[in-house]
């Protein structure tokens, strides 16, 4: 009734859905990858426009305040989207005693 191939297509088929369901149903460890870290709390953010050192190109701050953390991003024209420029961690930074 049906043809060799189409029987080893069928069967074929059969495992490939077998093996999807598998890892689609396997238990993730990902939910639980940081089981002590504290949630990140929600953030409150304060937006500044400036300028490279450099100059030329302007620079957007993004300073979160209940994270204590800096982000500086600029518009990439060509690609149509921000690019992060740097990250600062304040709390790290003001841990550290200035150098001399």
């Amino acid at each position: 009734m049906y043809s060799r191939s189409t029987r080893r297509l069928f069967a074929l088929n059969v495992a490939l859905l077998a093996v999807l369901s598998t890892v689609c149903l396997w238990p993730s460890s990902r939910a639980d990858a940081q089981p002590n870290a504290q949630p990140r709390p929600r953030g409150e953010y304060a937006m500044v426009a400036g300028r490279t050192v450099m100059g030329g190109a302007e620079v957007v701050y993004l300073i979160d305040t209940v994270n204590r953390e800096l982000i500086s991003v600029r518009w990439d024209q060509g690609r149509k989207s921000l690019t992060g420029i740097g990250y600062r961690n304040l709390d790290a930074d003001t841990a550290v005693m200035p150098a001399r």
